[in-house]
């Protein structure tokens, strides 16, 4: 009773607000520069996130946030941080003993690790409530629709710009303010597995009467459904293959084990999942693109073929003879990688002769991740989301709280579809949705944690 008594009194003050809405801020903007895909916006987020757990770390120092450092989510949470911890000083050893490749692109990741480490304890310390907590689900969504329902109109209507800059790649697909289309679809995935959550977490107990089920179709919670409505537009007009598929088996995954979960609610929790898959998904989608994302996905080649005497090389040639160029790489730097962020300056040396073009990134964050920070840096990683997801799965296994058991599916979803995604391309080298996917870990601990008030 004192922590909680505690945890509201803070909530209560001006400073509290503050630090939480630029916090919300912050995942906001982040997404808008192009993903903070580049050298200035991604120190830009890294000066904010610096500057904003300065400013939390004196009010905490002057006793401003009295009992947010002792409470469950925190004392759950430090597991997490000491291995998200170990991984940036394993990166700074890198640095520092000379074992990376490139130097500089390792500070750069240093930095970025930083950042993300501060924004985990920043979600951690000041989403502690379940006002607070749904006030962050519903930003990420907002956030979504409005990446979204940008891409959309920008593809719809042949203007093709990015974040204030004429699209050159990638037009006639949706990418928001993202460059590439697969890395929208990404950030989409997790944006609509918020949303699925907390529609799930706001669930009526009313008995299932027809009047009652077309008001869950179309009443209160119809912002929050067509805010999914507009996402699913959105990643059907990526075309993203994998962005699709992930969605997909993430939510026919997750959803399973969330109808199971619930015994007594079966029939209930499988008629908003049935919705969201045909009404928003099958319905809608139609309009808008699924047609071509189907033909895309049925004419991928999986091997070369012999077309009038000439070989017609696989589409995804490339990606796979990457991730099978990297074995050596791997071998000979199995424990100590060969530094974070040095994939671009040390694979060119093993790229073989049928690698066509230039590679900056692996198409695989998993082979990249331990090409580049060895087993030493890539088993904590590992472990953080591992622990991450399970502690979602056991958020939406408590049948005993309906919105635990929503916002667990929230992060379960989400991190699984983009540990799907990451199988064939980066989105975690993009700061925009790497920041993203920290923030879904973060829930989930919080699923389970938060105060309610």
């Amino acid at each position: 009773m004192k922590l909680e008594y505690l945890m509201v009194y803070s909530s209560s003050s001006r400073s509290d607000h503050f630090f939480c809405y630029s916090t919300l801020a912050l995942l906001v903007w982040v997404v808008l520069p192009l993903g903070s895909n580049r050298p200035w916006s991604a120190m830009l987020f890294v000066g904010l996130t610096a500057l904003l757990s300065t400013l939390w770390a004196i009010s905490q120092l002057y006793g401003k946030y009295a009992g947010l450092i002792g409470s469950k989510s925190f004392k759950t949470a430090k597991p997490f941080m000491i291995l998200l911890l170990f991984v940036q000083c394993w990166v700074f050893l890198q640095w520092a003993m000379g074992l990376s490749e490139d130097g500089s692109r390792t500070v750069y990741y240093l930095l970025l690790g930083c950042s993300y480490s501060l924004l985990y304890l920043l979600i951690i310390t000041l989403f502690t409530t379940r006002k607070r907590l749904t006030l962050l689900l519903l930003t990420l969504i907002i956030s979504g629709a409005c990446q979204a329902f940008y891409g959309s109109i920008m593809t719809l209507s042949g203007i093709e710009w990015h974040f204030f800059e004429a699209k050159e790649y990638y037009r006639s697909v949706a990418t928001g303010t993202f460059v590439n289309r697969n890395h929208l679809a990404g950030y989409l995935e997790m944006s609509l597995a918020c949303g699925i959550g907390l529609l799930l977490a706001m669930r009526s107990r009313r008995p299932m009467t027809l009047r009652n089920v077309i008001e869950l179709l179309m009443g209160t919670k119809a912002k929050i459904r067509l805010s999914l409505v507009i996402m699913v537009i959105g990643l059907v007009l990526t075309h993203s293959r994998m962005g699709n598929g992930a969605f997909f088996s993430s939510l026919v995954v997750v959803g399973g084990l969330f109808v199971l979960a619930n015994k007594e609610n079966r029939k209930r929790n499988s008629l908003i999942l049935v919705s969201i898959l045909l009404v928003d998904v099958l319905v809608i989608s139609q309009f808008f693109g699924l047609e071509q994302l189907k033909d895309r996905i049925v004419n991928t080649q999986i091997s070369d073929k012999i077309v009038s005497g000439e070989v017609v090389r696989k589409e995804n040639v490339d990606r796979d003879d990457v991730v099978l160029s990297t074995v050596p790489m791997i071998k000979e730097r199995l424990f100590v990688g060969h530094g974070a962020g040095t994939f671009e300056a040390s694979y060119q040396q093993y790229a073989g002769a049928n690698i066509r073009g230039h590679f900056d990134h692996a198409h695989n964050d998993y082979v990249q991740f331990l090409v580049e920070f060895g087993l030493i840096g890539f088993v904590p990683l590992a472990l953080f989301v591992v622990l991450s997801f399970w502690y979602a799965l056991q958020a939406l296994w408590m049948r005993e709280s309906w919105y635990r058991s929503g916002v667990g599916f929230a992060a379960s979803m989400g991190i699984l579809s983009i540990m799907i995604h990451s199988f064939t391309d980066f989105n975690l080298q993009i700061p925009a949705n790497a920041a993203t996917f920290t923030v879904l870990c973060a829930i989930a601990v919080l699923a389970k944690s938060h105060v309610k008030t």
